[in-house]
């Protein structure tokens, strides 16, 4: 595929308002703070324009590319910065920006939350990649350079660890 007009095209604004959405969503998720996510939005831009520059084809599936490099970025910002906020505060920002008025701070949001706050990057990193930015086991496996067995695998235990996690909680 060739760099075209619109997004992805070197020109104008290579992420579309959906794939924006999803730059925003993963790295939130990933733990990047609120007021640092529009920089990593910017980043993802960037790798992308960079990507042209380079005389590079668009990749396959610009969205899915952006979701596993948002989900790299937050990676990098986390083990940087260690996680100083929580995961609750960010989704309930998030969230809140989504949907005003809502109801930001259900205990099943919370919970599920610090669920994720707790796992480690990996597995986080595939939860977040296939539940939240909606990817196939298939494309996160191609995206992180694993098999997807791994990343079955580290879905499998993320799910069971969230899954206990719930039950102490006695959120479910």
């Amino acid at each position: 595929m060739r760099w075209g007009r619109g997004p992805g095209d070197p020109g104008g604004d290579p992420l579309d308002a959906s794939q924006e959405r999803r730059v925003c969503a993963v790295l939130a998720l990933g733990g990047v703070p609120q007021a640092d996510v529009p920089d990593g939005v910017q980043q993802v831009r960037l790798r992308l324009l960079e990507r042209a520059a380079r005389g590079l084809e668009a990749p396959r599936d610009v969205s899915a590319w952006a979701a596993v490099v948002a989900s790299n970025l937050a990676m990098d910002w986390h083990r940087a910065r260690k996680r100083q906020t929580g995961l609750g505060e960010r989704l309930a920002a998030l969230r809140q920006e989504q949907q005003p008025g809502a109801e930001d701070s259900s205990v099943l949001s919370l919970a599920v939350a610090r669920g994720l706050d707790a796992l480690p990057d990996p597995q986080r990193q595939v939860v977040v990649l296939r539940f939240y930015a909606d990817l196939p086991v298939r494309s996160i496996a191609e995206e992180l350079g694993v098999p997807e067995g791994t990343v079955k695998s580290r879905l499998h235990s993320a799910v069971q660890t969230l899954r206990v996690r719930l039950h102490e909680d006695e959120v479910v």
